[in-house]
């Protein structure tokens, strides 16, 4: 490591042995009179299912005079930096003639724009997805061009939804219309991968009985870390210590799961390192993301709630029925109920990931302001499988040291209108000039035209 007290490169590593921990953006990295460079990052986060009901979700109001409805309340002390987008459709996830398989359809298509091949064999053909269009064009800026999450385990071969593969309802990232990029779905590989602590050529026996008798990753660059820390200023060294001590935070509550032997009713299949329930899940892998972003080890990431068609339970709600059968509620009210309090559920953990993000310090302002986050389903309504009008939310300021998004508004979009053309546009904001994404059709000139006026 080369250090200088007048400039610490941005790629500067705490290394020990086994290990290299990427750093958040110092002082000491932007060189005197220089000004930041602050890169802008794209997320895209995947609820199942779809709604209970559009209506429900949309809220009353366009432009900056709306109002929340009940479902998107929990996203109400982020109005500033939101945008709730009405009117995208994702016309691939209809069966176009090939009778039903709405969720298979809706994985594979939401970020691809492509109407996938009925198969549950090994023929499977999709789309290359909007983040790996991106991956694909600046992922060399980064060690990892993209990081692809989950909270649910699914196989991804055999059949999962009337005749469609697993690997459609599985994935919503693919890297080549034949190679989906399934999620990982266990905090502590995620976590051994992007801090490189493991070596990956080792059978998995071998990798699990190594990590029993491993020390902490901060403990191994304990050494470097404390030189580190003597060449900055005390703001850097505040955020150095913050940085280290979020890190511990994360590596702590991956043990602790690990070592959770509880079980619940009905029975959830929980492999080591995940936590048993599912705030908790989330807000650790969202970490993760934020950790990643935060040290730019990659600029774009998928993180799936959970898989199309979830069976996933929810008692620390109360709701201990599977999610997919709720959701075909048949208009009896208790079933509708408890779908909203999933709804809502999604939504709050959506919000305290935000406020996570907007409490991150990132260059000249926060991470959520240079982040965009895409929120949503590839399923409008879960009880009538249709794919117009999808739940969508934007959140964060995309800041790309030009402008900022116009947040703090409802925009509703002319019906038929792709919901790729929203990836175009935030795609420009990373400076990916990408001609077509799947049924793309062009930029949102909505979206656009209020940029050019902010």
């Amino acid at each position: 490591m080369i250090i200088t007290r007048k400039h610490l490169p941005r790629r500067t590593f705490l290394k020990g042995l086994g290990t290299a921990i990427a750093l958040p953006l110092l002082d000491a990295m932007t060189p005197a009179l220089a000004a930041p460079k602050t890169p802008v990052r794209l997320a895209f986060v995947y609820i199942p299912n779809g709604v209970v009901n559009i209506d429900w979700w949309t809220p009353q109001g366009e432009g900056k005079d709306f109002t929340f409805s009940r479902l998107m309340k929990p996203l109400e002390p982020h109005r500033a930096d939101l945008l709730v987008l009405s009117g995208l459709d994702d016309h691939n996830g209809n069966a176009l003639g090939d009778g039903p398989g709405d969720h298979g359809r809706a994985g594979a298509s939401f970020l691809s724009g492509v109407h996938c091949r009925k198969t549950a064999g090994a023929d499977i053909q999709a789309g290359i997805s909007a983040d790996q269009v991106g991956a694909q064009a600046i992922g060399n800026l980064t060690r990892f061009a993209s990081l692809e999450l989950g909270c649910e385990d699914s196989r991804t071969v055999g059949n999962c939804d009337s005749g469609y593969s697993c690997a459609y309802t599985n994935s919503i990232s693919w890297r080549t219309p034949t190679t989906p990029n399934p999620p990982e779905v266990n905090p502590r590989l995620v976590f051994e991968r992007l801090f490189g602590t493991t070596d990956w050529s080792l059978a998995p026996e071998v990798r699990a009985r190594r990590a029993e008798y491993r020390k902490s990753i901060l403990d191994l660059v304990h050494e470097d870390s404390k030189k580190l820390a003597g060449t900055l200023g005390g703001a850097d060294r505040r955020k150095l210590d913050e940085y280290l001590y979020a890190i511990r935070q994360i590596e702590t509550r991956i043990a602790s799961a690990e070592k959770d032997n509880r079980e619940i009713t009905p029975p959830l299949e929980k492999p080591a390192g995940i936590p048993l329930h599912f705030g908790e899940y989330v807000k650790l892998m969202t970490d993760l993301q934020l950790i990643a972003f935060q040290t730019d080890l990659t600029r774009i990431s998928t993180l799936m709630f959970a898989r199309e068609g979830s069976m996933r339970v929810y008692p620390e709600i109360g709701i201990s029925d599977p999610h997919h059968p709720l959701t075909h509620h048949r208009n009896n009210a208790e079933w509708i109920e408890k779908v909203v309090q999933i709804n809502i559920f999604h939504a709050q953990l959506f919000a305290d990931y935000l406020k996570r993000l907007k409490a991150t310090p990132d260059g000249d302002g926060s991470l959520l302001d240079h982040t965009m986050l895409v929120y949503g389903a590839g399923i409008c309504d879960g009880n009538k499988h249709n794919h117009e009008n999808l739940p969508i939310v934007l959140a964060g300021r995309g800041n790309n040291g030009v402008s900022s998004l116009p947040t703090g508004q409802h925009l509703k979009f002319k019906a038929g209108t792709p919901i790729t053309n929203l990836y175009l546009t935030l795609l420009e904001r990373l400076g990916v000039q990408a001609e077509k994404i799947g049924d793309s059709t062009g930029k949102l000139e909505q979206l656009t035209g209020l940029l050019a006026k902010s």
